[in-house]
């Protein structure tokens, strides 16, 4: 699919994901296929702007583009102001979350709460788009809940304000990330628009993102939890979708280059104090499925310094060497 100047390939992408969508995954997953990575949302609060965690989340230095930016906000002008600030940072596209469910963010009247309000969300985009000197995305849900699913109108105004392309996860705000997917629903705003439009939602297997596209006719799926301790499902995803047939599961040797990558990254961008606490997190995903991954887990939340960390991490993957593949 086309975003402004920029053909992507293949059409799987890692989602926005507050806490994990950092540079760090969005780097690794790149390597391990995705077609394109949104970071986690960066604050339009002017007073955050100077905080270590914007700094960091406006450090793109050696990530490939294009480089995707989602910004969280409310206020039209300052989105713009935003925007302007994280193109001089190296964003090539900006993304804006309308789309998160958390009830801080809603509480701001931030994320799927604008859905509520499309006279606000009209504004915003027309401004946005109208700063931004690279093309401008957006990422939304079915609605606010049950009895406000305007989708559809949400998306024409999208389509209207110049937005060049539209992530849709297929739950309303109140659903959260429980229940089903509707992707109906997400067929019916594809069917709505002429834009590209990206099907979001509990997309875990190859063969799911093959009957997902079918089905709502989108030009691309966005994963997001489902990469969350497989980074690879994005090239077992585009195999599927290029062959029609499964890539054999990684081999314990495999992930564990990986996540030896993904350590170095994060103890490199984050520095050691830091690095080893986010660590912590993907160690526990990437373990998870494997029955020594309790112990593992133990162990390892224990270890406060990166050498240490690192080395078992590395240990725990040379032992699943010899030993049956997945757990069931």
């Amino acid at each position: 699919m086309q975003i402004g100047p920029y053909a992507l390939f293949p059409p799987v992408f890692l989602a926005p994901m507050a806490g994990v969508s950092d540079r760090p995954f969005r780097q690794l997953c790149r390597r391990l296929g995705a077609g394109l990575t949104v970071s986690e949302m960066v604050s339009t609060n002017r007073r955050l702007w100077d905080s270590r965690k914007t700094r960091l989340r406006l450090d793109h230095s050696g990530e490939p583009g294009p480089r995707s930016v989602q910004l969280l906000g409310t206020d039209p002008q300052t989105m713009a102001e935003a925007a302007r600030l994280n193109v001089e940072h190296g964003a090539q596209i900006i993304d804006i979350n309308m789309g998160c469910p958390a009830k801080k963010v809603c509480g701001a009247l931030a994320g799927a709460a604008l859905l509520r309000d499309e006279a606000l969300v009209g504004r915003i985009l027309d401004t946005v788009v109208k700063a931004a000197t690279v093309p401008v995305t957006l990422k939304i849900r079915l609605g606010w809940d049950a009895a406000h699913r305007n989708g559809v109108t949400i998306a024409r105004i999208a389509e209207q304000a110049g937005i060049q392309a539209l992530a849709v996860h297929g739950r309303t705000r109140d659903s959260g990330y429980t229940g089903p997917v509707d992707y109906a629903g997400i067929r019916a705003i594809r069917q709505a628009v002429a834009i590209p439009v990206i099907a979001n939602g509990d997309i875990t297997r190859p063969e799911q993102a093959r009957r997902v596209l079918d089905e709502t006719g989108a030009a691309a799926v966005m994963i997001g939890r489902g990469a969350q301790g497989r980074p690879w499902i994005f090239r077992e995803i585009a195999h599927y979708l290029a062959t029609g047939e499964q890539l054999p599961p990684p081999s314990p040797t495999d992930i564990g280059q990986w996540v030896a990558a993904h350590l170095e990254s994060l103890y490199a961008f984050y520095g050691e104090t830091a690095g080893v606490r986010i660590a912590r997190k993907h160690l526990a995903w990437y373990s998870q499925p494997w029955r020594e991954g309790a112990a593992f887990r133990a162990q390892v939340n224990l270890i406060d310094h990166s050498l240490g960390q690192f080395a078992l991490a590395r240990a725990f993957f040379e032992h699943l060497a010899h030993k049956e593949p997945l757990a069931a």
